[in-house]
């Protein structure tokens, strides 16, 4: 029983082994070829291989995650916070602020466009305004596009082909499932969109640190999922999936 067990835990670690450094094996055949590109290659968080700025577009919604123009940032994230504060701590009501708004807006047209009593002048036009067609179909198109894309994601996961990532799903949903217990929808969001905000600077600013310790992270990961799959996943009867044609 004792050298079964020797055994067992043996080719365990050697599973964690070949699970940390499956990813590395591949690139060791080439490291005799180009040694200079691979010393400077060091882990980055998520894979990732292009600059930070480039990950999120390297257009202007960059530079304002990133804070290159910094009145657009801070006005932004101002901005949010300010309509977190309305609706949220204030309890102010969306449609309460939309009547009070209109309110405002035809009191000020009014007045305007009935100067003459104030000035004895013409009244100053006031300005045609139209949402434009082309900016609301492409955005359209887009969301189109994301949705379609998020449907076959999730279509794909669900197939069982990939039974790490359905996990990895499975447990994403479950903690904004508990997340969604602790606040509402609006708070969340507030939340999600300080981050965006930070969050890349931060990580950006002091990536070289950040790295090493996802790193480290990622390979205690990778050890305890090999673990867990030797023990539970690897007991659990699993059917390979067929298309029935009827």
């Amino acid at each position: 029983m004792a050298e079964h067990e020797g055994k067992k835990e043996e080719s365990l670690m050697e599973k964690i082994a070949e699970k940390i450094h499956g990813d590395s094996s591949t690139s060791s055949d080439s490291e005799d070829e180009k040694p200079s590109e691979l010393k400077a290659k060091i882990f980055r968080l998520f894979g990732r291989e292009k600059p930070v700025h480039q990950v999120f577009g390297g257009g202007k919604s960059a530079d304002v995650l990133l804070w290159r123009n910094k009145k657009i940032s801070a006005s932004t994230l101002g901005v949010a916070t300010a309509i977190w504060i309305l609706f949220e701590l204030m309890e102010y009501h969306l449609l309460t602020l939309v009547c009070h708004g209109l309110i405002i807006t035809l009191a000020v047209l009014f007045l305007w466009s009935n100067a003459t009593t104030f000035i004895h002048k013409s009244p100053p036009r006031i300005p045609e305004v139209s949402i434009p067609e082309e900016p609301v179909l492409q955005f359209a198109s887009v969301l189109r596009l994301e949705i379609n894309r998020a449907v076959a994601v999730l279509r794909e996961i669900a197939s069982g082909r990939d039974l790490k990532k359905f996990l990895a799903v499975i447990a994403g949903f479950w903690v904004l499932s508990i997340i969604g217990t602790w606040c509402n929808f609006l708070t969340l969001f507030y939340i999600v969109f300080v981050l965006l905000h930070t969050a890349p600077v931060i990580y950006e600013k002091y990536e070289d640190k950040i790295d090493p310790l996802a790193e480290k992270a990622t390979i205690e990961i990778k050890k305890q999922y090999v673990v867990f799959e030797e023990k539970v996943l690897s007991k659990i009867p699993r059917g390979t999936l067929k298309d029935k044609k009827h």
